[in-house]
């Protein structure tokens, strides 16, 4: 093989291995969200790098159980949250 074809082959490994990385890091906080909507309640717990992303990504995962379509995505977001706990991991 050429020299630039090991090169070529040396970046896409490394690549690879940054990718791998980065799927397998654990979040540096874990955040629970329960929410009712529509008489229905859901609990999630998500794990991410900040607080306010961790607690985002909670309550998206609630309400995907809980709402359909957009307009009743939007209002289970902007609902009251009946727990929200968050801890370092």
């Amino acid at each position: 093989m050429k020299r630039t074809s090991w090169v070529a082959l040396g970046v896409i490994l490394a690549v690879m291995a940054i990718v791998v990385y980065s799927t397998f890091q654990i979040g540096g906080v874990r955040c629970e969200v329960c929410i009712t909507f529509h008489g229905r309640q859901v609990c999630r717990e998500v794990d991410g790098a900040t607080e306010h992303e961790a607690q985002m990504a909670a309550i998206t995962n609630a309400c995907a159980l809980l709402a359909s379509g957009v307009t009743d995505t939007i209002a289970c977001q902007n609902a009251p949250r009946d727990r929200l706990t968050c801890r370092p991991e």
